[in-house]
């Protein structure tokens, strides 16, 4: 049952950094005894709002209310002391020290001008007794699962009288039974009048555990509706920012852009039941030469995760990897690259793009890794290489000598997967490569995208936008909640579709 109490009003919250509005008016309120989620894709303004709220930032325009009162924190610490804490995803605790000592830290019982360990360690164990759970309180935090850390993390926030509990992503890492008991203890702390912001993208959790949902979309407040009334394909639609409307005559294919091919169904990949437990459940996936396979859905949904898996970044736990027909097992990324796949990643700013460097040293990067340092690619070569892919991806730049650092986002991607095209790919995977650049870079981008494809090139798309995916792609996976739940191929694929695969509907 939600209580009618307001406990938290955020009031046309703004904030800027440079050349950036990160939040834009939004507003946001709590109930006593709600969990709430706070939904949006990546620069929606979720974090921006929670570090608002908790002081890790300044608040420049609007109003806190915390029980009827005007705050303003001034750090995590001071809003800890008023009664606003938070559990990270990755949980901010010591992992050499104990248990007791994580509940306890900065805030020691004194006695007799000691710290009184027993009555620390009594207490730490009264306090996760709250949460059910018992263990050994001066073993290392180290010693225990994500779950358990949680736990603590949790167990200290109520030491210290939260009443407001931030879980931000705390289920990303955590199996089926871990949820389970996660969110046991957090309808128990309901019941005991404590608000909840729940930060997650998982669309089952939301409509399993809350009981009311704000959107955030480009720093401003979409909206908040009561989870029971909002249709899950809505809360879609409302998470990209196009109703469903819209979608019914948003079909699109890939002679819409560069004319249209057909794929020759020799398979480059293929994983069978490869998962990483955690992170990605086990799926199958394939991906054949001269064409481009799509990866829909939301963020979190297990698409990254699966790139990384493929790539090597990340290492699976389950299944079986073949390329070209012949089983494989991938150790490292150095290995990817050298048997002939190549990788655009999601963020370039701090993944991809080496700032400080040349256009032409950018470019050269990876296939230097792929010869090795004892074959260096003589200047004369990097340069007539730059050069080649200069002028093939139409990169605006003075010359291959400029710095990265003074080119745009949409030249500084072309550089990226100039870089990789460089090392002559069978495989490329690109992970959001039309994000935040301009529009015309955009349709320049997807048009190489299909090109590839056309001179028999396999590539793995992942993009938000699902109109670009609609025009890129002959088959698409779609992913919800780290599983695939559907594989649709060439006229199975539209907008609408996809809507409703994601949505669950």
């Amino acid at each position: 049952m939600i209580a009618n109490k307001e406990l938290l009003i955020m009031r046309n919250i703004s904030k800027n950094y440079p050349g950036v509005v990160a939040l834009l008016n939004a507003n946001f309120n709590l109930k006593e005894g709600e969990i709430h989620a706070l939904v949006g894709e990546n620069g929606a303004g979720k974090s921006t709002l929670i570090k608002v709220l908790t002081g890790a930032e300044s608040l420049e325009s609007g109003e806190i209310f915390l029980s009827g009162n005007k705050i303003e924190a001034k750090s995590p610490h001071h809003a800890q002391s008023l009664g606003i804490s938070t559990v990270y995803q990755e949980v901010n605790l010591c992992p050499h020290l104990s248990v007791a000592e994580n509940i306890f830290i900065g805030r020691q019982v004194i006695k007799n001008g000691r710290i009184d360990w027993k009555e620390i360690n009594t207490r730490s164990e009264r306090s996760l007794a709250r949460l059910n759970i018992k263990l050994d309180v001066t073993a290392n935090l180290d010693e225990y699962s994500v779950a358990i850390q949680q736990m603590v993390a949790i167990s200290r926030s109520l030491d210290i009288s939260a009443k407001v509990l931030i879980l931000d992503e705390p289920t990303s890492c955590l199996d089926k039974d871990e949820v389970t008991n996660l969110f046991n203890v957090m309808r128990m702390l309901k019941n005991k009048g404590i608000g909840i912001i729940f930060i997650t993208h998982f669309i089952d959790q939301i409509y399993e555990i809350t009981d009311r949902i704000t959107i955030l979309r480009n720093g401003e407040c979409v909206g908040t509706f009561e989870t029971s009334s909002l249709p899950r394909v809505q809360l879609v639609a409302k998470i990209i920012g196009r109703e469903l409307e819209e979608f019914k005559n948003s079909v699109f294919t890939k002679k819409d852009m560069v004319g249209t091919h057909s794929t020759n169904n020799i398979t480059f990949y293929s994983g069978k039941q490869i998962g990483r437990k955690g992170t990605i459940d086990p799926i199958d996936i394939s991906i054949y030469k001269s064409e481009v396979m799509g990866l829909a859905g939301l963020l979190g949904s297990g698409r990254t995760e699966t790139a990384r898996l493929i790539f090597g970044i990340d290492k699976a736990d389950s299944g079986n990897t073949s390329i070209e027909g012949k089983e494989i097992h991938i150790n490292s990324p150095l290995e990817s690259i050298k048997i002939g796949m190549g990788f655009c990643p999601e963020n370039r700013k701090t993944e991809s793009v080496l700032a400080d460097l040349t256009v032409r040293e950018n470019i050269v990067l990876a296939l230097q890794g792929k010869r090795g340092l004892k074959k260096i690619i003589p200047r004369k070569v990097q340069v007539e290489i730059a050069n080649t892919y200069i002028k093939l991806l139409n990169i605006s730049t003075p010359s291959c000598e400029q710095l990265m650092k003074y080119l745009s986002g949409g030249n500084q991607q072309k550089v990226i997967i100039a870089r990789w095209l460089a090392t002559q790919p069978a495989l490329l995977i690109l992970d959001e490569p039309t994000r935040g650049i301009d529009i015309g870079t955009k349709v320049e981008i997807q048009k190489i995208i299909i090109n590839l494809s056309k001179e028999g090139m396999a590539v793995l798309f992942i993009s938000s936008e699902l109109g670009e995916m609609v025009r890129c792609c002959d088959r698409m996976a779609v992913y919800r909640d780290k599983k695939k739940i559907a594989e649709l191929s060439k006229d199975e694929i539209s907008e609408q579709r996809i809507m409703h695969l994601i949505s669950g509907g």
